[in-house]
């Protein structure tokens, strides 16, 4: 597009390419005069400050200087070239739109934007990713629960088999049979106990009506002997034990 047409879109925007372009260039320029100045202040001071010497580091900047304005000179001239051909160049048959048509177009817009089809379909879509948001939660408190209750069946199943591993070792059976051992010989020794204790009742019975006064006391010895004797047997088997 020619430079005029141009020009008149870019105002229609509130744009002026060159004047940017203008700007940078400025700022460049700017940037090298402050860095060569810099430069020659500071070799001043380190070379003493001597007349002689200043004036021939102003002569090697200033020749620096030169070499570098020129090469960046080059460079942004291309730069600029650039922009103006690439970065702000207007497409061709491009039209600016009018106040009419953009309003007419906003229109449009807002008038497919408040589709109530679209509407209900979008309220629609809300809904169900609220009940699915619900629904994900209740999911998640019901695993958490049920991981609850797996940790505790995991520890009821780990103490009973510690418990049944406990009665299983060989110790633990060996007590338990030396118990039964114990008490089975303590039942009959129980027994023996109760027989002649029984049989010493019995002839305690007799002698009272068969024998004379002076046998009595006798009988009644030998049963009390003999019970201690038995109670006396029942405690060293218990103690052996």
């Amino acid at each position: 597009m020619e430079g005029s047409e141009s020009e008149a879109v870019f105002e229609a925007f509130n744009l002026n390419p060159q004047r940017f372009i203008n700007e940078v260039l400025n700022s460049v320029d700017d940037m090298l005069d402050g860095a060569f100045d810099f430069f020659l202040q500071q070799a001043t001071v380190n070379t003493g400050g001597g007349t002689e010497m200043t004036e021939e580091l102003a002569r090697g900047v200033s020749s620096l200087r030169h070499l570098t304005q020129a090469v960046l000179d080059k460079r942004m001239a291309m730069w600029e070239k650039y922009c103006l051909r690439h970065c702000f160049a207007v497409p061709e048959r491009f039209v600016l739109p009018k106040a009419k048509e953009s309003s007419g177009d906003s229109l449009l817009i807002q008038e497919g934007l408040s589709d109530p089809e679209l509407d209900t379909q979008l309220e629609s879509l809300r809904e169900k990713v609220a009940a699915a948001g619900k629904k994900s939660a209740e999911l998640h408190a019901e695993m958490t629960s049920l991981e609850k209750q797996s940790t505790l069946s995991c520890s009821y199943d780990a103490s009973v088999a510690e418990a049944l591993q406990v009665f299983e070792d060989n110790s633990v059976h060996d007590m338990f049979q030396e118990i039964g051992k114990t008490a089975s010989e303590l039942h009959h020794k129980m027994a023996q106990v109760k027989m002649k204790r029984r049989e010493a009742m019995e002839q305690a019975k007799v002698g009272k009506i068969y024998n004379s006064s002076r046998e009595q006391p006798m009988l009644h010895d030998t049963g009390l002997s003999a019970r201690l004797e038995d109670i006396e047997e029942v405690l060293s088997i218990l103690r052996s034990k």
